[in-house]
Parts: structure tokens; C-alpha cells; sequence
């Protein structure tokens, strides 16, 4: 049973975290100090009184989660997680937002101990909550076994008006609903101002008649600064709601303390030094001293700290007799627990010849799927209402549904996961945030990765390994025209750091790429796939895939030109070499699937493939931005598509071999 009583040492715990976020805040000479000081109490109440963690051990397999989605008021997570004993030391907090320290401005995940996810962007980490709590529920379901609780954890968040106002939100409150994710626990600061001031100036919807029409249990606490005991009883009242997700609406002051409290002025910028000084002085420190920690306060936090730590030695005792009585599924988590693959898999990978036929790139990934998903179950995924056209939903795949709906079960694992393209990408990053071995992906058209970019991008800087399926990559989309032909999308993917872009020629390459980006276990990877058929290459193989970019053909003689392409428009590169050596033009013919890939490999194997003084003509039905890095010249699209069979579309860009090798000719 919680304890629910509270005293003043819980006030004096709550103040410290005022005091201490408002002095790193002030010695940075920058951030956020309003935020943290509203929230200090349901942080102060979350952490002391429900939070199950082992802050010396911040991988203990069975913690709760925490995801601070409003990011910018991070000096109160760093402030908590260094009362509670994590690896952040008061040194740390006094160089908040300094370089290479260990409390950056927003949360990142793998520079600060303790921290789940990256989060920043306002709406991502709430989403990325539901991603932790749809972990949760599916590990719970796979591994547990009568009172053998391997995966028992909730997801807790706090949020701010701003993540509620982000779209993403709505697409992740809906999902979460809808999955009746009931240990998905979000705590929402109310302190009604953001940066431009009064969110009543743009934000008067009633949060919590949304979140309950979205399937949600809600829950207010009209007096968050200083009503501890309200704050417990609704977490506590939360936790006992099994079927829902649940919100609590906890009205709180921004900068509580400050002259300047309940104003924008207190939201994005230090409190100045005779502010700090006046809040010290009315939270009952002396305004002379900085980053103080009562030892009563350390005391109390230190026996909060050892909870979790005698918490974790329970827990291995249980998982021991648990070992003892299921070795197989044991041995299954500790595999996955060491991101270790199944041994032999990839020798199930399918290989092609010339002489089999021309497929689609998007129907050769579901034969990949096919394989990979049976072989290793720690692949998870779905689609954003398009699988039958993705091609996502392997042979044998459960759907990932509350049990009681009859829909499927939490032990599935594909993801219908509606027309919400952003949240796909940002429950993907919150599933890999786990930290089991997952690899989710998603899929939807490559060109409505544009709208999941926001969570593509942290995707990136988080180095979570997710996919996204992507298919109907190019103008072959056809009929459907300007709006669903991707022309920039690629090369956009190309300017993030740390993602892998593949656009795969054939049968081979979806093997060879599904390869490289299931063992990439640091990056993420888009695949680009083809809707139209296209043949397999004589000279492809997996393992000339793995280097990013290879010889596919070569001339009898030293070649006078390089025809260099992806995807669909290898096959053209072929077709316009075959011309060109027919008029003694000795051609080159070179397949770059994945520029990131080559870029790793050698800088001789780089130049054996492009040697210097030998023109290079690239060929991509995208446009051309970028070429440049290989290519002395582009056969592409600078343009916006056009609505017409994908043969006409095609021709209509002087995609086509007879142009290509007019185009190289020129080049000579």
C-alpha cells in the first residue's frame, strides 16, 4: 500500500527541486525554469511515492518508464534523478546546457543517466509513451506466466499544453485509446501559459472530455503546488484502472515561487538574480546559497533510492525460480535482452537470378517478411491503413489488439495502426526505446514519410534501430499523380545523419538491404520500394548490396562513361549501356542502393567503383539534388510528377534508355 501520508520533509523535497532547477536555469544563463518549478510536486510525488526503479542500476529490465515530454523543463528530471541517486552529480547540475555535459538542454537518451527517450519536440514523447506502454502489454503477454511477472511496468509521462496542442498527440491519445493501454499513466502540468503567453489564446478545448471520448480514464487535481496528497490518491487511482490509459489534469502555477509566476516570462529564460533570490526566500532557503540539498532531504531520497535497489533483488529472486521453470522463454529474454539475432537466419534470405522474373520491389520485401518475421520475433510492425498495398503483413502475423476485443492480442505483433503516419514513426522509436531488442518498423507511401518527419528525425538522433517500409517510391506511382510521387523525398531522407536510404534494384538488394538493416542495431533505415515490376540484374548479390554501391556491369574494355542509378532506374542504366556498347561506347554500369552504406566502405573500394576522370551520368526518377557528390551529370526530375501511366510518366522525363545514353554521349 502507497504511503499517502506526507509532511515537511515532502515540502521541503518539493522546494529543494524549485530551488535547485531555478539555480542551474540561472548559472546557465538559459532554459527553462517556470515548468520545472510548477511540476516539482507531482515529480517529487511520482518518484518518492510510485515510481518502481533502481536509479543504480538504470537497465534493470523491470523499471517503470519515464518519458518528460515537455523536454525544455529538463532541469527538473536531472534535479529528481540526482535526489534519487542516478549517475548525475550536483557538478552535473551546475553545468547544465554546457558542452559535453551530462545534462543537456532537452533530455537525450544515452548522454544522461536514467533518461528513456530523447524528447524536445513538443507531442513526440508522449507518443513515444504509448510506444513504451505497447512494449509493455506485448512482453507481459509473450512472457509471463501465472504470477511469474517478467514484464510488469507502467508508463508514466508528464506533459504540458504544448504537447497537447501538437497534432501528434491526437493520432497517439487515439491509438493509446484504442489499445486500452491501461498502464499508460500521463500527467498533465495545466498551467495555462505558453511562450506567446495565455493558451487561451489559442488552446480552449476541454482536454480531458477529448481524452475521454478517445477511450481514455481522466482524473483532476484542482490544487497541484501544494495538494501532494490529491496528487498520490489520483496516480494511485490511475494505477487501478486496468482497461484504460489514464490522464490527470493537475492545475499547477508556472514558476510557482517567482515574483514573475503564472507568466510567459518565467517559461524560456532564467529568473535573473534577484528573482532567484526572492524564490529561494519564499520557499524557506537562504537566497545567499545555490544548488543546496538539505541532508534531511538526501536522507529521504537515499531511502527512496534503496527501495528500488532492494526492489531489483526481489525481482531477480522471482526471475530466478521463473529461469528454473520456463529455461526456454528465459533463454529467449536473455538473447534479446544482449540484442543478439538468431543464429543462421540470414541464410533463409531469398537469392535471385536473371532468369527469374520481374517483380515488384514492395512484393520481394513481403517475401523477405515472409521469412524474417517468422525467424525472429523481436520484429514488430504494421502499416498506416495501406498493408495491402504495403505488403507489410507476413504470412501467420497476429494483430496486436486488446485481448477482450476480440480483435487479436497483445501477444500479436502487426500494427494496424490507422491513417496516423507521425505517431507510426513515434511509436516505433518508443518501442526500440524499450531497450529489448526490438526492431520495429512501419509502413505507409514513401511519399507520406513526409508526414512522419518529425519522429523520423529523432529516429535518427536517437539511433533507434526502426524501418520504414516504404513503397510506391517514385513516378511509377503513375495515375495518382503529383500528390503521391515522391520527386524530393529521397533526397530530403539523404540529409539526415546517421539513416540509412535504400532504394533496392532487385531481388537480391531487398535481401541484401533487409540484411544490413536488421543488423544495423545504431541506425535506422528507410527502404524504398518499387510499386511497378523490374527485373532481377545479372551481377547483383546480396553481399555486393551490403557495400552500399557496386560494379553491376562492365564493358570488355576500360570504360569511357559510368551510367550509375537506384531502384527501378538500375534496369534503365542497363538497357542504356547495352546501347551505348552496341556504338563502341564502352559503359559502366554501377548500383548505389544505399549512399550511406557506400560512404562507409574504403576509399579505394570507392574509387575502383567511380574512377577519377571517367564521367559519371546518374539516372533517379527523383530529383537530382545531390547527384552531384558522384555524378558529372543526371538523367531526373526537378519538377513536380504528372498524373499518366507510369510508362507515359516515365517517358515524359526522359527516364527512358535511348535519352540516357544520348545524355551520356554528351558527356564524352
Amino acid at each position: 500500500m502507497v504511503n499517502q501520508t506526507f509532511g515537511d520533509i515532502d515540502k521541503l523535497s518539493v522546494n529543494t527541486i524549485r530551488c535547485l532547477s531555478a539555480d542551474m536555469v540561472q548559472k546557465a544563463n538559459s532554459g527553462h525554469p517556470g515548468a520545472p518549478m510548477g511540476c516539482a510536486p507531482m515529480s517529487h510525488v511520482l518518484f518518492t511515492r510510485h515510481f518502481k526503479a533502481n536509479p543504480k542500476n538504470s537497465n534493470w529490465l523491470s523499471r517503470d518508464r519515464f518519458v518528460l515530454s515537455n523536454g525544455h523543463a529538463s532541469a527538473l528530471q536531472y534535479s529528481v534523478y540526482h535526489l534519487l541517486g542516478y549517475d548525475i552529480s550536483l557538478q552535473d547540475l551546475k553545468d547544465f546546457r554546457q558542452y559535453k555535459s551530462k545534462t543537456p538542454g532537452h533530455p537525450e537518451v544515452g548522454m544522461t543517466d536514467g533518461i528513456e527517450v530523447t524528447t524536445g519536440p513538443l507531442g513526440q514523447g508522449i507518443s513515444n509513451a504509448v510506444g513504451l506502454a505497447i512494449a509493455e502489454a506485448h512482453l507481459a503477454k509473450t512472457f509471463n506466466r501465472g504470477d511469474y511477472k517478467v514484464f510488469d511496468n507502467y508508463t508514466y509521462a508528464i506533459v504540458g499544453d504544448g504537447c497537447l496542442e501538437e497534432g501528434i498527440n491526437y493520432e497517439a491519445a487515439s491509438l493509446a485509446g484504442h489499445y486500452r493501454l491501461g498502464k499508460l499513466i500521463v500527467l498533465y502540468d495545466a498551467n495555462g501559459i505558453q511562450i506567446d503567453g495565455s493558451v487561451e489564446i489559442t488552446f480552449t478545448e476541454n482536454v480531458l472530455k477529448r481524452f475521454e471520448a478517445q477511450g481514455w480514464h481522466v482524473q483532476e487535481v484542482a490544487d497541484g503546488n501544494n495538494d501532494l496528497e490529491a496528487i498520490s490518491k489520483a496516480i494511485e487511482a490511475a494505477k487501478a484502472e486496468t482497461n484504460r490509459p489514464s490522464i490527470i489534469k493537475i492545475n499547477t502555477t508556472i514558476g510557482f515561487g517567482s515574483q514573475k509566476q503564472g507568466t510567459e516570462k518565467v517559461h524560456g529564460a532564467p529568473l535573473g538574480n534577484d528573482d532567484v533570490a526572492f524564490s529561494k526566500k519564499s520557499l524557506g532557503f537562504n537566497p545567499e546559497e545555490s544548488f543546496v540539498v538539505p541532508p534531511e532531504v538526501k536522507k529521504f531520497y537515499d531511502a527512496v533510492c534503496q527501495e528500488g535497489v532492494e526492489a531489483e533483488k526481489n525481482y531477480n529472486k522471482m526471475y530466478e525460480k521463473y529461469a528454473a521453470e520456463y529455461p526456454e522463454l528465459a533463454a529467449e529474454i536473455e538473447r534479446r535482452k544482449q540484442n543478439k539475432l538468431k543464429e543462421g537466419w540470414e541464410d533463409k534470405l531469398p537469392r535471385f537470378t536473371s532468369k527469374d522474373a520481374a517483380v515488384a520491389t514492395r512484393k520481394l520485401s513481403q517475401g523477405v517478411l515472409n521469412i524474417v518475421c517468422n525467424e525472429l520475433p523481436e520484429i514488430v510492425g504494421g502499416s498506416a491503413d495501406l498493408s495491402g498495398s504495403n505488403l507489410t503483413q507476413w504470412k501467420g502475423s497476429v494483430d496486436f489488439q486488446a485481448d477482450e476485443t476480440g480483435r487479436g492480442t497483445y501477444s500479436g505483433r502487426f500494427f494496424h495502426f490507422g491513417v496516423r503516419e507521425h505517431v507510426m514513426a513515434a511509436i516505433m522509436n518508443g518501442i526500440s526505446a524499450y531497450r529489448f531488442g526490438f526492431i520495429p518498423f512501419g509502413s505507409t507511401f514513401l511519399n507520406f514519410i513526409a508526414y512522419a518527419s518529425g519522429a523520423v528525425r529523432l529516429s535518427a538522433l536517437s539511433k533507434h534501430q526502426v524501418i520504414y517500409i516504404m513503397t510506391h517510391d517514385s513516378i511509377g506511382v503513375g495515375e495518382d499523380g503529383p500528390t503521391h510521387q515522391p520527386v524530393e523525398i529521397i533526397p530530403n531522407l539523404r540529409a539526415y545523419p546517421n539513416l540509412y536510404v535504400m532504394r533496392p534494384a532487385d531481388g537480391n538488394e531487398v535481401s541484401g538491404c533487409y540484411l544490413k538493416a536488421l543488423k544495423s542495431r545504431s541506425t535506422p533505415t528507410v527502404l524504398c520500394l518499387t510499386r511497378q515490376n523490374i527485373p532481377q540484374l545479372e551481377g547483383s548479390s546480396i553481399e555486393n548490396t551490403l557495400k552500399g554501391g557496386y560494379v553491376l556491369s562492365d564493358p570488355a574494355t576500360t570504360p569511357k562513361v559510368i551510367l550509375v542509378g537506384t531502384g527501378s532506374e538500375v534496369s534503365l542504366c542497363v538497357e542504356a549501356a547495352k546501347l551505348l556498347n552496341d556504338e563502341g561506347i564502352a559503359a559502366r554500369v554501377v548500383s548505389l542502393p544505399c549512399w550511406e552504406v557506400f560512404d562507409e566502405q574504403p576509399e579505394e573500394y570507392r574509387e575502383s567503383v567511380f574512377p577519377k576522370n571517367v564521367p559519371v551520368l546518374s539516372v533517379e526518377a527523383a530529383s537530382t539534388f545531390g547527384w552531384s557528390k558522384y555524378a558529372t551529370a543526371s538523367c531526373g526530375i526537378d519538377n513536380f510528377g504528372v498524373s499518366a501511366p507510369a510508362a507515359q510518366v516515365f517517358k515524359h522525363f526522359g527516364l527512358v534508355p535511348d535519352v540516357i545514353a544520348e545524355k551520356a554521349k554528351k558527356l564524352l
